[in-house]
């Protein structure tokens, strides 16, 4: 191995982190208050789980087309700033969001910022990964990425404990990390034009489409997707139910994506040495934080936001490996894309389901989201069954 292509790589896949950090650190902070705000502003649970499965589903559903873009035109850069500056610049100003309605808008924009910048992301960073291992790389940049998730939970956090809950303030104060955010990308932009070449290419052939096995991991992951309660109507339980304070809230948040940094370091370090086994276990791990969260008190709500955590490490660095192994470079984009987009759809339908079980039993939205994890560790055992009757 070349030490300087490996060290390139390195620094590029930590300054990938660096940016995300700051990013996660102003939209994440963001979705750990989005809930209780909407209540504040007048919405219901049925709406709060829309609105938080609207935003999903355009934020994985219009991946497709700029992943597809993206490999197309291979302005990775742009496309990047371009989703970047819409997915931040929108958190702080819902500080001027006087109706439910707009702030419902802004919430919007930021998850077609993310939508945009996402696939360009995924691929450069796939390229940088190669040479240090793709788990390991994805999982070093999800913890990156995770330690600004936390950072900025707690960050609001303390801003609506010494504030009276001013929730204007605690959105006004993220336009600091955001500015920090796409100043790095900028930078970035400047010291690696062209990261593709850090990508030893091998010879290999090409299909034209995607293949079977592919179809199949889309399957299992769309399934986890679909009973994966979105923060916000876990946030709005919680809020509900008087289980936690306003501060607390975001604070038991920051602890899922705390777990959530440490699991991808794990799985992904795991990935590189068993592969797709990894993801059985994490699923099998998060499968029950449904009736935890939902129907516990404080103790098992907080055991379940671990599970929740745990969950949410393995798809961010287990999934997006095990598809830069499957998908040769120059598909990258529209892969991520393809399987973003299918996962926006379900986790859209699955949190519109959720809301509105929500309002009527709890029950019901418990049995729905376990029942889901099942299903999607019956397929991931199916692909793991195939690959071994191959070998």
């Amino acid at each position: 191995m070349n030490p300087s292509r490996f060290n390139t790589a390195v620094k590029f896949v930590i300054l990938l982190g660096f940016i995300s950090l700051f990013a996660d650190m102003t939209y994440e902070a963001a979705r750990g208050i989005n809930g209780p705000f909407l209540r504040i502003l007048g919405t219901s649970g049925a709406t709060v789980g829309l609105v938080a499965g609207l935003g999903e589903l355009l934020g994985y559903g219009l991946r497709f087309i700029s992943g597809y873009i993206a490999d197309r035109t291979k302005k990775y850069w742009m496309i990047m700033i371009t989703g970047y500056v819409l997915n931040l610049f929108s958190v702080p100003l819902l500080a001027l969001a006087g109706y439910w309605q707009i702030a419902v808008l802004l919430m919007i924009t930021e998850r077609i910022g993310k939508a945009i910048r996402n696939p360009a992301r995924d691929a450069l960073l796939s390229f940088g990964a190669q040479k240090i291992g793709r788990g390991w790389g994805y999982g070093l940049h999800e913890a990156m990425d995770q330690i600004g998730a936390t950072a900025g939970p707690l960050l609001v956090s303390a801003v609506l404990f010494f504030q009276n809950e001013n929730y204007r303030m605690a959105y006004g104060i993220l336009i600091i990390p955001a500015i920090i955010a796409v100043s790095l990308l900028l930078y970035c932009r400047h010291l690696y034009p062209e990261p593709e070449k850090l990508e030893v290419r091998t010879k290999a052939i090409t299909a034209k489409g995607f293949s079977g096995r592919f179809w199949l991991f889309v399957l299992a992951a769309v399934f986890i997707a679909l009973g994966y309660a979105d923060f916000p109507l876990i946030a709005y339980h919680f809020k509900s139910t008087e289980l936690l304070g306003d501060p607390a809230i975001p604070l038991f948040y920051a602890v899922a994506m705390a777990t959530d940094a440490v699991a991808a370091l794990v799985f992904g370090k795991l990935y590189d040495r068993i592969g797709i086994k990894t993801l059985l276990a994490a699923v099998l791990l998060s499968a029950f934080f449904a009736p935890l969260v939902f129907a516990g008190g404080f103790k098992l709500a907080l055991a379940g936001m671990v599970l929740w955590g745990i969950g949410m490490g393995a798809q961010e660095s287990v999934l997006k490996a095990e598809i830069a192994e499957m998908v040769p470079p120059e598909r990258r984009g529209t892969a991520f894309g393809t399987f973003h987009t299918a996962f926006g759809l379900v986790w859209f339908a699955g949190s519109l389901l959720m809301g509105r079980m929500y309002d009527s039993s709890i029950l019901s939205l418990i049995i729905f989201s376990v029942t889901s994890q099942v299903v999607a560790l019956a397929v991931i055992s199916y692909l793991i069954l195939k690959k071994n009757l191959i070998r």
